[in-house]
């Protein structure tokens, strides 16, 4: 679900994912003022441009561009632009039942411990500001994949990304991260690589491509990725767009094929498809039969 709200001072626009337990905030202003405010969530935001500063657990901390903001459910703090041309941010809202899951599933279980125990000390950030450039673009990244509507797989990935990410690099009680011995990590990537081509065109949920793969989601992750080069929403990605490319050189127009391989319009499908050929699915269909056709053309 997503709504957009823009006045001469600034603009802002949301998602909701309530499968996911995830709310998500981009938003440029120049004079708007929080109040002191709470969320029942983990925070993760990103100062894209401009700076912003805001008050919590009694002191004052600032974000500029490149920043990560990180706070914890109940943190109360509030919000104001500390620049004349304001702030352009990304925040993203998770609940804490979401982050035990994540947790829990990445967790080695030779830690002795239980993420998912409701008795547990859920892990908490000691500082509000992070410097960090790859946890900044995980956080883009997620937002992209919600405003796209992108598929449940890359979703699932992205916001695993920013949940790990964050805790890894700035939280308490961070989880001893559970691994795969290399022969295990390959036959894993390569049963949920064979069930992605079974069922290719229906997209697969994590839980039934970790179910078999014969490990948790966090460890597939790893393991496609160290085995294919690519997390399994890039390869599913691929899948669809090899099929567009048959599609394309029979005599498929590029809306039709765009329908039929899964891409929201026939946009979404020009975007991918140059991003992986360098070349639109018009200057590819154009090409059948040895004749030769430009990209600027279809620019």
């Amino acid at each position: 679900m997503a709504g957009t709200a823009a006045n001469s001072r600034g603009w802002a626009e949301y998602w909701r994912d309530e499968t996911r337990g995830l709310e998500a905030m981009h938003a440029r202003f120049r004079d708007h003022v929080y109040a002191p405010h709470s969320h029942d969530a983990y925070s993760f935001g990103v100062t894209d441009a401009g700076a912003q500063q805001f008050h919590c657990r009694g002191a004052l901390h600032t974000s500029a561009a490149g920043m990560v903001m990180a706070l914890n459910p109940d943190d109360p703090h509030d919000g104001r632009a500390a620049a004349d041309l304001g702030y352009h941010y990304r925040i993203v809202h998770v609940s804490p039942r979401i982050v035990r899951a994540v947790l829990a599933d990445a967790a080695d279980p030779a830690d002795g411990t239980d993420p998912l125990d409701a008795a547990a000390p859920l892990p908490l950030f000691t500082d509000p500001v992070l410097g960090d450039r790859r946890l900044a673009d995980s956080i883009a990244r997620l937002h992209a994949a919600l405003a796209a509507d992108a598929s449940p797989l890359a979703r699932d990935e992205r916001l695993r990304a920013v949940i790990l990410g964050a805790h890894l690099r700035g939280a308490t009680n961070r989880p001893r991260i559970r691994t795969l011995a290399d022969a295990a990590q390959r036959e894993a990537a390569r049963r949920a690589r064979d069930l992605m081509r079974e069922a290719y065109p229906e997209p697969l949920s994590v839980e039934l491509l970790a179910a078999a793969a014969g490990c948790s989601r966090f460890a597939l992750y790893r393991a496609f990725s160290a085995e294919f080069g690519m997390s399994p929403s890039d390869y599913e990605r691929q899948l669809r767009l090899r099929h567009a490319r048959a599609l394309l050189a029979t005599g498929g127009t590029p809306a039709d094929v765009a329908a039929a391989t899964g891409f929201a319009d026939q946009a979404h499908l020009a975007r991918w498809f140059k991003r992986a050929y360098g070349i639109t699915p018009g200057v590819f269909a154009r090409g059948a039969g040895g004749r030769t056709a430009h990209l600027g053309s279809a620019l």
